[in-house]
């Protein structure tokens, strides 16, 4: 999405496209396809072959490398079915993953659908809907934690903690906190779709101002919260605020409770990655957007929502 390369390919073939073009024939018909699409027309309409080289091998690379992930999971998991090394409630959590690896990558398909429509009288920057870009991240962020959840179940035994009221409040504290990271990670792809960080580059201000005055432009009102890039930042901003503090007052609320070595490192990563996110984030907004930086904020966000999945697991309920 930060190179602009995601509708360089205009078609989806399961196998098909697994083989690039060679020739320079081939690369001269896959390039005449994108020039029919209006990507080319409104907006790279004096772009070289060379250029469109650059933007097809990104968006190749990401094609693929979801089909080396599907084949990462599915190949073992069937060969761990067929030994029987696997128990009856992780055979339903292996078919559930299954199930979202292939969703995953028919949803990304369905997203870059959106950006290939022609729009009779628009001359708008193509671009994919917003919508479908979340779903498809959240659809990615849902798979990953899962299959982060299985493996921590799988490789770290239950500590036997003393189920104690300020326990008991520290576990919710900590199940709250991960779904509004998770929420705030989500909020993410509204402002990458509609090139929200690029609205009000300044901090801790929007502008002038603590709340910008076209925050509500759009009418209906519900139509600001996922369509109106000033909003849809502002949104981001309160919620990656929301999101530190909270990390850091189930930090605070931690310290008062005897706990072990290794929920105590899961805690204390789980501030310091919230810390480097929120620096991560200003930076990009403040810098106007670099790729790279705006890259790594990205994945810091995967990075925060980890330590807090590795946090909850440290907490769970040893079963009766």
């Amino acid at each position: 999405r930060l190179t602009e390369s995601g509708l360089s390919m205009v078609d989806w073939h399961l196998v098909k496209e697994m083989k690039p073009p060679r020739t320079q024939q081939e690369w001269e018909a896959e390039f005449q396809k994108y020039q029919k699409f209006p990507e080319f027309k409104i907006l790279n309409h004096d772009m070289t072959l060379a250029e469109f080289k650059f933007i097809w091998y990104m968006e190749y690379s990401h094609r693929m490398w979801g089909r080396v992930v599907g084949l990462a999971y599915i190949l073992p998991a069937a060969y761990f079915w067929r030994r029987g090394w696997l128990s009856r409630p992780l055979k339903g959590c292996v078919l559930a993953l299954c199930g979202l690896v292939c969703f995953q990558g028919l949803l990304g398909w369905y997203m870059v659908k959106s950006g290939l429509e022609e729009k009779p009288d628009s001359y708008d920057i193509p671009r994919v809907s917003q919508y479908r870009l979340a779903a498809h991240l959240g659809s990615a962020l849902v798979l990953y934690s899962a299959s982060l959840w299985t493996g921590l179940s799988l490789l770290l035994p239950r500590h036997k903690l003393p189920e104690t009221h300020q326990l008991l409040r520290l576990r919710q504290y900590a199940h709250g906190t991960t779904a509004l990271i998770f929420l705030t990670a989500l909020s993410g792809a509204f402002v990458a779709g509609l090139d929200a960080g690029l609205v009000y580059n300044s901090f801790p201000k929007m502008g002038e101002r603590w709340i910008p005055d076209d925050l509500l432009a759009f009418s209906p009102v519900l139509r600001n919260i996922f369509e109106n890039p000033t909003t849809v930042q502002f949104d981001h901003r309160i919620l990656g605020i929301a999101s530190v503090t909270a990390v850091t007052a189930l930090y605070l609320f931690s310290r008062k409770i005897p706990l072990p070595r290794r929920t105590r490192m899961a805690v204390t990563s789980l501030l310091a990655v919230a810390c480097m996110q929120v620096g991560l984030g200003i930076s990009t907004l403040l810098l106007y957007v670099p790729t790279p930086l705006a890259a790594t904020h990205q994945s810091g966000s995967l990075a925060l929502l980890s330590m807090a999945l590795w946090l909850m697991s440290e907490l769970r309920r040893v079963p009766k």
